[in-house]
């Protein structure tokens, strides 16, 4: 399991936030798995409503998960996805581009939440969270091609690169200088994030 997986459990209780499940949790709801280091057979996910309020963290066994959807799992998904909210017709717009540069690639956030399980969690005034998978450096042309998306699109495109070892912003990496790679032992400023594993 990665960090933005979406993690569907046997039973709702066994996942819990400060020792009491939330009362806005939707039952049929997904967890999303977190960077944080833990146990052997412990993952680190978290929770989210219906409302940008509506977040917590926690951990469940990993005996727990009955179903994982990646976020690869959910790019199938968008190529197909129904609806006229803007960032889902930006998903749709920027797939087959995704797919041709050939990266590994998938919605995270509330578009690829509401994928997963359509509950309501989506406005018009929604980002598009999307995340690329670059266990090697890539080439400037890529860094280019992969920031030249959000060009003409409909909504706030967001973009975390991760490199196997930790996640970034790639429009912080595409500026220059040192940028924030989040860890599983928390975030660090490096100047080379490819390096920094």
């Amino acid at each position: 399991m990665d960090p933005h997986d979406l993690l569907f459990v046997h039973r709702p209780a066994a996942f819990a936030c400060d020792g009491a499940r939330p009362a806005w949790l939707d039952p049929a709801a997904p967890l999303v798995v977190r960077r944080e280091a833990t146990a052997s057979g412990i993952v680190p996910v978290g929770a989210r409503g219906l409302q940008r309020n509506e977040r917590c963290k926690g951990r469940i066994a990993l005996a727990d998960v009955a179903a994982i959807l990646t976020p690869r799992m959910l790019a199938e998904q968008a190529r197909t996805a129904e609806g006229d909210l803007p960032c889902i017709a930006a998903l749709r717009a920027l797939a087959p581009r995704l797919d041709a540069l050939g990266v590994d690639w998938g919605p995270t956030g509330g578009a690829g939440y509401w994928l997963a399980c359509r509950l309501p969690v989506l406005r018009a005034t929604s980002d598009l969270d999307l995340l690329v998978r670059l266990p090697d450096r890539p080439s400037p042309s890529l860094v280019a091609a992969l920031c030249t998306l959000q060009d003409g699109q409909p909504c706030r495109l967001d973009i975390q690169v991760d490199t196997g070892a930790g996640g970034f912003a790639l429009a912080e990496y595409a500026r220059g200088g040192r940028v924030l790679l989040k860890t599983n032992d928390g975030p660090r400023l490096v100047a080379d994030p490819w390096e920094a594993a």
